[in-house]
This record gives structure tokens, sequence and C-alpha cells, in this order.
């Protein structure tokens, strides 16, 4: 990895007028949520469960909750998929007249996850002798149908939704619509003319905010120190090139230069402060970004404030740190559970 300064003839990408991403290099998202929540939908509706002893299918999927992508980096697929389901099924006995309803829940479908190890939990409503029959039953045949549907989910969005996600060579035929990973921080800002006494425009009042985030993490202060401090870890969690020289002082380029700034201050397990700015603000402009960090009995709280964000862009750099920070470091480190509803 390149250090700070120095020049990497691979991170020399070419820039092209119609934003094509020039042999597969930069990191791009193609969101696959609701996409996957149709696939899954699709592949429990009305599938039987075999049994000699039982005649019973699924019928729906009640509950989808999550989010899926399919991202590209450097002509390489990386999938990340976190799902919550709830899938409800009916049944009787051969023998018997009598239906019964339940639902299997699997709390715990992700990239990180063999469809073998998942956590698959079984209920029935009305639980007496059949109703219990028909619940092993499930529990025994059942579970392997939703494994097989699961894996046919996973083989969908790695070879159907992701078509076209490995572009052309430049000068060849136009990518599909994908999106850079840093496309939600480019809202207009509102700047206000600072004029002198002969009406000559001297610079930019710029119309900034504060932001005041709190958010609690599964490990010490000290991990999560180092997951903003060393190098690896940082490239860990932002899935992207980094440089950063992590001392006072020392500057650092996060999300393929998209977040740059300097350290302004180091205490170790305890503080950091940043000067920090996105690429596409006013030339020259930085916010302040300080990291508290304080270690609880069973957690970490980190509250961060940062001062001097452009107006226009407060909420959308609010909802970025959420997303390409927080659930990135705690899906890297395990650092938190992560679930989008």
């Amino acid at each position: 990895m390149a250090k700070w300064g120095e020049g990497d003839p691979r991170w020399i990408v070419e820039e092209r007028p119609d934003a094509t991403n020039v042999n597969n290099w930069h990191w791009t998202e193609k969101n696959a949520g609701p996409w996957s929540v149709e696939r899954i939908k699709e592949l429990f509706k009305d599938v039987p469960v075999k049994s000699d002893l039982a005649d019973i299918h699924f019928t729906e999927v009640d509950k989808c909750e999550g989010e899926a992508s399919a991202n590209n980096r450097k002509g390489k697929l990386i999938f990340f998929y976190e799902w919550d389901l709830s899938i409800k099924w009916i049944g009787k006995l051969k023998d018997s007249s009598n239906k019964y309803s339940g639902k299997i829940k699997i709390p715990n479908l992700s990239e990180e996850n063999d469809v073998s190890e998942l956590d698959i939990k079984v209920s029935v409503k009305d639980s007496d002798e059949e109703g219990d029959k028909l619940k092993e039953i499930m529990l025994k045949s059942g579970k392997d149908v939703v494994r097989q549907q699961l894996s046919k989910y996973i083989s969908s969005l790695k070879e159907e939704f992701s078509k076209g996600m490995i572009l052309p060579k430049k000068d060849e035929v136009k990518p599909d619509a994908v999106k850079n990973l840093s496309s939600g921080f480019n809202k207009k800002i509102n700047m206000t003319p600072i004029v002198s006494e002969n009406n000559k425009q001297v610079g930019l009042k710029l119309d900034v905010t504060t932001i005041n985030i709190t958010q609690q993490f599964q490990c010490t202060a000290q991990e999560f120190y180092d997951a903003l401090t060393k190098i690896e870890m940082v490239t860990a969690f932002t899935r992207a090139h980094v440089k950063m020289d992590a001392t006072k002082g020392g500057k650092f380029e996060f999300f393929n230069g998209n977040i740059i700034g300097q350290f302004d201050e180091l205490i170790q397990g305890k503080k950091i402060v940043q000067q920090w700015r996105y690429k596409q603000w006013p030339e020259g402009h930085y916010s302040t970004v300080t990291f508290n960090i304080n270690e609880k009995s069973d957690h970490t709280e980190v509250n961060v404030v940062q001062t001097g964000v452009p107006s226009g862009e407060a909420e959308v750099t609010k909802e970025n740190w959420q997303r390409y920070y927080w659930d990135s470091i705690k899906r890297a480190f395990g650092f938190g559970a992560f679930i989008q509803c």
C-alpha cells in the first residue's frame, strides 16, 4: 500500500466524461435490497415440504427485513447481505383432516454465515399431539427446504443480479447503472457571497451547522480507537484504498480520496480530533470532527461532534456516517449487531 505522498501508478485512473468505471477500478455498489425481497418471496411461495407422513407447504414470506448489495472492486465482485426472515407454513397429517399452521424464522441470513450454519426456528400455532408431529417434521424436512431455497437466493444474487457489473474496457459498450460509493454526498450547498465596500466579491460565506451523533459498540474503547487509526482496520471497514498517518498533524485519505483531512489530536482509547472534508465541498473548507470514546461496563459509547458541516449537506452526511462508518465497522469487526429495517 502506498505511503502518504508517494505516487502509486495503480491508483491513477483515467477521468472519463461519461463517468465510465475504467477497467473496473473504482469501488461501485449496486443496491440488491428490493430485488432480494422479491426473489426471497418468490422462492417460498407455495413450496412443498416432502414427507411420507404429512402434506405441508410454505405459503408466504411474512417478514423480510435487512439489506443486500453487490460490489465491484478492481473487477472482483463482493456481496453483502443480511436478512431477518419469517416464513409461514400450513399442513396436516396424511391420516387426519385437521389443518395446522406455523412459522419458520431465520434471524441471521448473511454472508458471514454458511447456509448450513443458519439458526432456523420452527413454531406451530396450535400445540397438540398432531401439531407437535407436524412441527417435528418441519424441524427435519422443513429446515432442509429452507436451506435449499436460500441457497438458490444466494446463487441468484451472485449470478443473475450482478450481471453487467463487471464493466467493459474503455471504448467498449457503456456500463449498466451502478453508483459510486460516495454518491450520497452531492446535494447543493447554500452559499452567500461576501461583498467588499467596492462591491467586489472577495469570498463566500458558507452556511454551516453541527452534527451530534452517539453510537454504541460491543468492543473496548481501545478496539474502537484502533478501528479509526490502524490502516489495516480502516481499509477493512471502508473496503477501499486508504492513505493515513495517524499522528498529530498526519493526513488521511479514505474512500479513494473522497474523504480527506488530518489528525489534530489523538489520545489513546479516548479521543480523536480530525479536520475532515468531502472532496465536493467548497475548496479549502474543512469541518472539525471530535470522537469522544467512553468505555462502559458492557459496551463502548462513542459521541461524535462534527462542526462546520455545510447546512445543505448535514442530513446526507449524517446518513453516510451511519452507513459507511458505523454499520461498516460493526459488520467488519463484529462490534455490534446490524439489522436495517
